[in-house]
């Protein structure tokens, strides 16, 4: 029995990827631009595709002349806008200021988060409920826990960085 229905379901989807075929034109216009379509009313000065033939919808990578033009001047390294030493040691004192300022912040944020973790530790008794109804009660306050870490390890990774 499950023979003959696996059979019935190969042939069903076997029957069904005939319906797919479709006669495949390529257009060109007047720019050179190519389109491929299955519309018959659209094929106007197409040629019909070989069924056999692969089609890429990937253009391929234009070539370059020899006599292609140059970078603009004023691209290149050596003509990027440059910035004295003081204006980007000041930048750079600045942005540790941040990145202290936010990594206090979050400090502070992660004493909280703890705090609330706790309160609701203590509050919640395994007598009331069962251990599953406890755990998902926590788990939003363990969550931020969690991500004030991971927000307190990525500041100070990124203040290690700064020269």
């Amino acid at each position: 029995m499950i023979a003959a229905r696996t059979i019935l379901a190969a042939a069903f989807f076997l029957s069904t990827a005939q319906v797919a075929h479709a006669t495949i034109y390529k257009c060109v216009d007047a720019q050179g631009r190519i389109t491929y379509t299955n519309d018959r009313s659209l094929a106007r000065s197409c040629r019909v595709l070989n069924p056999d033939q692969p089609i890429s919808s990937i253009p391929p990578p234009q070539q370059r002349s020899a006599g292609a033009r140059p970078p603009p001047a004023g691209a290149g390294p050596a003509n990027f806008p440059r910035v004295s030493p003081g204006t980007q040691k000041a930048r750079d004192q600045t942005r540790r200021q941040v990145l202290e300022a936010e990594l206090e912040a979050e400090e502070r944020s992660l004493l909280e988060a703890r705090a609330q973790l706790n309160a609701q530790a203590d509050t919640a008794s395994p007598e009331g409920g069962s251990e599953a109804d406890l755990a998902a009660r926590l788990r939003p306050f363990q969550d931020r826990v969690a991500l004030h870490l991971r927000n307190i390890e990525a500041l100070r990774r990124e203040i290690g960085s700064l020269k």
